[in-house]
């Protein structure tokens, strides 16, 4: 709808209009994938109970701070998983942007076996390469999962300063 639709719609209202593909592409995922980050940073915010809103208005603490020092770092953690999840969908969405001719990988596979007639193993060989993306994609999601985690940022700040001599006696 963005590539094709759209310029023929300003067309036929005779405005001279049109995108690159690799605008369109930029655009058109970008769209998509904003509703659902939306979405998972709404619910996140929400999530936070309400308790933790008052407890920071009884420090003092405004609104503007009260989103930055206490509701949004407990909020960022819920929202890690989805935010992967969107990440993935949207770097396996992109095989999409073929369709309007924008070589990606998708589409480069496709030159290709136009070219040698062996789509079997240049398809799998793409297909390995979004895997390939995937997996380290969800790797790194889950490390960043792990190291927001607050047990596991005090057992590495538990470990980064060793017990003084008092108190290990």
């Amino acid at each position: 709808m963005i590539y094709f639709g759209l310029p023929a719609l300003l067309r036929a209202a005779g405005l001279q209009f049109g995108f690159s593909q690799f605008v369109a592409a930029i655009l058109a995922l970008s769209l998509n994938s904003a509703a659902y980050i939306a979405e998972i940073v709404r619910a996140g915010i929400q999530s936070i109970e309400m308790g933790q809103r008052e407890a920071s208005e009884s420090l003092g603490l405004g609104p503007v701070e009260t989103m930055r020092y206490v509701i949004f770092p407990q909020a960022l953690r819920r929202m890690i998983p989805p935010l992967g999840n969107e990440f993935i969908s949207m770097l396996k969405d992109t095989s999409l942007v073929a369709v309007i001719g924008f070589e990606e990988l998708f589409r480069r596979g496709q030159i290709i076996v136009a070219s040698n007639y062996r789509a079997f193993e240049i398809y799998t060989s793409v297909a390995l390469v979004y895997l390939v993306l995937t997996l380290l994609s969800s790797q790194a999601f889950s490390f960043l999962e792990r190291w927001l985690n607050p047990v596991e940022q005090a057992k590495r700040r538990a470990i980064a300063q060793p017990l003084s001599p008092r108190e290990e006696g």
